[in-house]
């Protein structure tokens, strides 16, 4: 397993992110709020963590749900993956959106995503006039998994 250092800032009550279990690869983000918010059914809300990073030129870090939130409670990350870039130092905040059919609470202190360290590839991008075959061509959308074509 890699190990790569961040550079964390933590206000004062954040949570610095932890992994749970020695093969885990999401560590948890949790909430720094100064009261509870409530998402709505069929709401959205930016959280806080009071966390900002430093990270290391040639990675991202990716903010994930947590699959707990999503099968017990229909919470899940808007923007899924989010992308925090090597070059931001604003502070970690986590769009949640809740499709469940209760609203939800989100107290200081609790685990509302994750987050996994990945390495970054940047492409060159060429202009062309053609692209080669290929057996699916343009078939999208689900083309691959319909029979008889």
């Amino acid at each position: 397993m890699n190990n790569i250092n961040i550079k964390v800032i933590a206000s004062k009550g954040a949570v610095i992110p932890q992994y749970k279990t020695a093969g885990a690869a999401g560590a948890d983000l949790c909430a720094l709020l100064d009261s509870p918010l409530t998402i709505a059914c069929g709401k959205f809300a930016i959280v806080p963590t009071g966390l900002f990073f430093e990270i290391p030129e040639g990675f991202e870090v990716q903010v994930r749900p947590r699959s707990g939130l999503a099968a017990k409670n229909g919470v899940t990350v808007l923007n899924t993956p989010g992308t925090i870039d090597s070059d931001y130092r604003g502070e970690l905040k986590v769009i949640l959106i809740n499709l469940g059919a209760a609203d939800f609470t989100i107290n200081s202190g609790d685990r509302i995503a994750q987050m996994v360290v990945s390495p970054v590839t940047q492409a060159t991008f060429s202009l062309t006039d053609s692209l080669s075959e290929t057996e699916r061509g343009t078939g999208g959308f689900g083309s691959t998994g319909v029979s008889g074509n």
